[in-house]
């Protein structure tokens, strides 16, 4: 089994380091280093930064790749015409178990990710930041880097900047769920279209990107843009952030200029020499066969021309030991268990989409394919949020790449080799999403239907068809106590009751010795003396 990777993998660089410049001097760029490494930025005029940023050609780099000069131009345009201050989001949730090239940002480069922001939110006006972070050492980094720069939350502060600490879920890093988490709500998408340019946090215009973005802007500004455009390839310049794993030899992130093979990058990493597959783009990105992944370059248009996606830069080799499909599935069922549970096409669609997959692997016959490939279509474009248009691309993706091992288990007996696990996943429950040991409980004698729970917990109870909650009770994850608490405090009929969780507590308590040791029975009573 491949095993998950560490929060900072190991660190490589292809050419002329610009966002990994000082790594091979220090483990972390604190402030004085950064200083020394990168020398100081001057702050530039909200036009000057949306200019640099067209000029450079940057585009977000989380996964949809949306031009950043247009997205600041929008916060700008509405703030103005609302006559109110924006709030820049820094987005650090990096919940992907196959992608690290953020996370290593935020621990080793904190300092590069708060100079971009810190520039966006001056040439905007903006007197609100916040980081969200869904790890420990995200959190720590960064709460030390606004420390060093004498940032914090304080009021009246010209600027209150601020880390916003989520669960490790999938769906944490969606946009609309980091507003409606920095909001004081549940970390979830909340179920509506709405453009954080327009309406963010505190219903402010926000400026809302991930942390390479930022990082990126940061590297250009300070070195100009024609010496940024020097790098990589005329219409996409510059580098970008790798992370290799599956396959692997050596597990990495490395930044590398666009316009390299991809071949090159693989054999860095020490992949086969003959990968079956290379999955790129993460767990919502796109399968490449063997002869396309030979042919590839790192870039976002050459891998979209050849069928692949850069989405957010996490790439994934795997042998000719391993069924691509056996291993899909275990993605695919690892996708739906990351529903945020709140919507048909989520909560129904993508457990079916994982059953039909793994009907397919079972020999269930073209009938099972068909099946597959009707549910998926069933779930794009219908969800409240991205995950499961994303989920729908890579199952689309896995019946279109490997034809010669679908057709072996729809038409034969199975391609006959082994699910090796060679794809990363989560390994155990993070901190956050460990079980509190109680549980939510709904009193039917005084339940009147209202709803008001589901609103403020909708990750525990949903309502059924009847307008009433759909189970008699939930188990309530840590990162969920403080809201099941104020559900509780919230229900009209004083209907909701959190309570201890006899089985959570039978795991986590300790079995009785059959017998006290000798003189110590006052002590294991809780005087706390012999």
């Amino acid at each position: 089994m491949n095993a998950p990777l560490p929060d900072v993998p190991e660190v490589r660089v292809v050419g002329l380091p610009l966002l990994t410049s000082g790594f091979d001097l220090v483990e972390r760029l604190g402030l004085p280093m950064h200083l020394k490494v990168h020398g100081p930025l001057e702050p530039m005029a909200g036009e000057a930064l949306a200019g640099l940023a067209e000029q450079i050609e940057l585009r977000g780099r989380g996964g949809a790749g949306f031009p950043f000069a247009r997205k600041l131009r929008s916060v700008a345009e509405a703030a103005i015409r609302r006559g109110v201050r924006p709030v820049v989001v820094v987005n650090g949730s990096e919940d992907e178990p196959a992608c690290r090239k953020d996370t290593v940002l935020l621990n080793r480069a904190p300092h590069l990710v708060l100079d971009g922001a810190l520039l966006a939110a001056e040439a905007l006006g903006a007197r609100t930041l916040v980081i969200g972070v869904t790890r420990d050492s995200t959190e720590a980094s960064m709460r030390t880097a606004l420390a060093e720069r004498g940032l914090g939350n304080r009021r009246g502060a010209a600027l209150r900047a601020r880390v916003q600490r989520n669960p490790v879920r999938m769906v944490t890093g969606e946009s609309s769920a980091l507003v409606r988490s920095a909001d004081g709500g549940p970390p979830l998408p909340p179920g509506r279209k709405a453009r954080t340019s327009d309406s963010g946090v505190g219903g402010a215009p926000t400026l809302l990107s991930n942390a390479e973005t930022f990082a990126q802007l940061a590297v250009a500004a300070r070195i100009g843009a024609d010496r940024y455009c020097r790098t990589g390839l005329r219409d996409e310049p510059g580098t970008v952030l790798l992370t290799l794993s599956g396959a692997v030899a050596r597990p990495m992130v490395v930044e590398v200029p666009t316009g390299v093979p991809l071949l090159y990058v693989l054999q860095l990493a020490g992949a086969p020499a003959l990968p079956q597959g290379v999955l790129t783009g993460g767990y919502h990105g796109k399968w490449l066969d063997s002869v396309a992944a030979h042919e590839a370059v790192v870039s976002r248009a050459a891998l979209d021309a050849c069928g692949g996606a850069l989405g957010a830069g996490a790439i994934l080799p795997i042998g000719e030991s391993t069924c691509p499909l056996g291993e899909s599935l275990r993605v695919a069922r690892w996708l739906a268990g990351e529903s945020a549970g709140q919507c048909g096409p989520c909560h129904l669609g993508l457990p079916a989409a994982a059953r039909g997959l793994a009907d397919v692997l079972d020999g269930g016959g073209p009938t099972a394919l068909e099946a597959l490939r009707e549910v998926t279509r069933a779930v794009k474009r219908r969800g409240a949020c991205k995950h499961p248009d994303g989920t729908a691309a890579f199952l689309e993706s896995t019946i279109a790449a490997f034809t010669d091992d679908l057709a072996a288990h729809v038409l034969g007996g199975g391609c006959g080799r082994p699910v090796l696990g060679v794809l990363p996943l989560q390994a155990e429950t993070p901190r956050g999403e460990a079980p509190s040991g109680r549980r939510l409980a709904v009193d039917w004698t005084l339940c009147q239907g209202h709803g008001l729970c589901a609103d403020i917990v909708p990750e525990l109870l949903q309502l059924g068809p009847d307008g009433f909650p759909s189970v008699a009770e939930a188990a309530v994850p840590r990162y969920s106590e403080a809201r099941a608490a104020r559900a509780v405090r919230c229900c009209p009929a004083l209907a909701l009751r959190i309570e201890e969780d006899p089985k959570a507590a039978s795991k986590q308590r300790p079995a009785l010795p059959a017998a006290l040791p000798p003189g110590r029975g006052r002590r294991a009573l809780g005087s706390g003396r012999q």
